[in-house]
């Protein structure tokens, strides 16, 4: 059987305390050997700088693939050209392209009038450079932005078409989620890998906080499990459980590789993984 593949996200810090934490979790994820690992923006593209910065300081010092997301928001396409050349430049191969969420303060994503209009546009440009592997956004479940109940596949089959070669999805809290969407992904014809976002639960409140920006469904029976583990102080122990029973049955369904949200807090997704065995306990042990 292939061993299910992992990958990590994470974001760059903007105060020195999140640096310390970004690299803490760094230390404590790269032992378990990521097939990547993907470093964020910040909302409306405010962290560039940041994320070049952390994108090429982990690829330098940890020796990972890095994959930098590069959006759409607030830049015209010479500029987002110029920070892609950097990256290359700096030998990073992976990009993960995106529209980007709405600049702080505004309802709608609005593209700049010498921008990128979408990411589709934006993946076709940089895929013209021959200078990447693409990878893209997908949603299990509908985009806020949407215009109807197929425009995610749409998009995304637009995406794959325009260069993309695979896609991270946002994250979801039923595996049936991601299977219903990879089915309807099937009958449009997409076959490119579409890997699972997973986000392990470090706060229920947050998480639901999240899926209410992005609209991930919050199943009901979650939410009430969380609030008596809350009573009970158990709320750990039934986020390492959720987390590791979704893996396990994403991958009984046929899927191989997991990318999890780190949002730079390193052990429930360390805990994740060993627990389902995707790492040898010696890998666990170098960072303990």
């Amino acid at each position: 059987m292939t061993k299910t593949r992992i990958s990590f996200e994470f974001f760059p810090p903007q105060t020195l305390d999140a640096a310390f934490r970004l690299w803490e979790t760094v230390q404590h994820l790269a032992p378990l050997a990521p097939s990547f690992v993907s470093v964020t923006y910040g909302a409306g593209g405010t962290t560039r700088k940041l994320t070049h910065d952390a994108v090429t300081t982990i690829g330098r010092n940890y020796g990972l693939n890095v994959a930098a997301h590069l959006t759409c928001v607030d830049a015209t396409r010479a500029e987002t050209l110029e920070i892609a050349q950097g990256y290359a430049n700096a030998g990073v191969t992976e990009i993960v392209a995106l529209r980007g969420d709405a600049p702080q303060g505004a309802e709608r994503f609005t593209a700049h009038a010498d921008g990128f209009a979408n990411s589709v546009e934006l993946v076709a440009a940089l895929a013209e450079t021959g200078r990447f592997n693409l990878r893209v956004g997908a949603y299990p479940e509908r985009h806020p932005d949407a215009d109807g109940a197929d425009a995610d596949v749409i998009w995304l089959k637009r995406k794959l078409d325009a260069g993309a070669t695979s896609a991270i999805t946002q994250f979801f809290f039923e595996a049936e989620t991601f299977f219903r969407f990879r089915d309807r992904c099937e009958k449009a014809g997409i076959t490119a890998p579409i890997i699972p976002g997973i986000l392990p639960i470090t706060s229920w409140d947050g998480a639901k906080r999240f899926a209410a920006r992005c609209g991930a469904h919050v199943p009901a029976r979650l939410d009430e499990a969380f609030a008596t583990a809350r009573r009970d102080g158990r709320e750990d122990l039934l986020a390492l459980t959720h987390a590791t029973q979704l893996c396990d049955r994403l991958i009984e369904g046929g899927v191989e590789d997991l990318h999890f949200y780190t949002l730079n807090r390193p052990q429930m997704t360390r805990n994740v993984c060993h627990a389902l065995g995707l790492v040898p306990d010696a890998a666990l042990e170098k960072v303990a």
